[in-house]
């Protein structure tokens, strides 16, 4: 494997490119040294999806040592206990909207806008983690369709 390829999955994976970032370098490394297409897609995906999960662990296990640091456990109850409180609809509702809303969020292929997004707003609203975790997917999935058409229309258009 080769660095540029490397570098393609760990950007997949970090929470700022996601696969927004690493499937049009993979997609390059792919077309330049024959490599099939739905190999990478499928890499690519599979990395975001591992960053979400381990977007949950660091969210379940880091804050659980945090919230022994009294500023974060200030910090924490004032803030974020707040906002949990005002979103106390949303998370009513999530059972016949919150699905594909998050979903949607998470498919949206625009910075900010991922799975480690996704998971942080289902962490926070203490959504149902299993329903979170295919609707982040599912989220994925879409964006990466899209990342992948619109970075295979780029290339065709700059003949790359």
């Amino acid at each position: 494997m080769d660095k540029l390829f490397i570098i393609a999955l760990i950007l997949s994976a970090m929470p700022i490119s996601e696969l927004r970032g690493g499937m049009p370098i993979a997609i390059a490394y792919a077309l330049k040294n024959n490599i099939s297409l739905y190999f990478v897609f499928s890499v690519v995906v599979l990395m975001n999806l591992l960053g979400m999960l381990l977007g949950f662990f660091i969210l379940d296990h880091l804050h659980e040592k945090l919230m022994k640091i009294q500023r974060y456990k200030k910090f924490f109850e004032k803030r974020v206990s707040k906002l949990r409180k005002k979103t106390e609809r949303v998370r009513k509702s999530y059972s016949s909207l919150g699905f594909i809303a998050l979903t949607t969020f998470v498919a949206i292929p625009l910075p900010g806008t991922g799975a480690w997004t996704g998971s942080f707003i289902a962490w926070i609203l203490g959504l149902n983690r299993r329903k979170s975790i295919l609707s982040i997917s599912l989220g994925v999935l879409i964006a990466g369709i899209i990342v992948f058409i619109g970075t295979l229309g780029i290339f065709s258009l700059f003949k790359v």
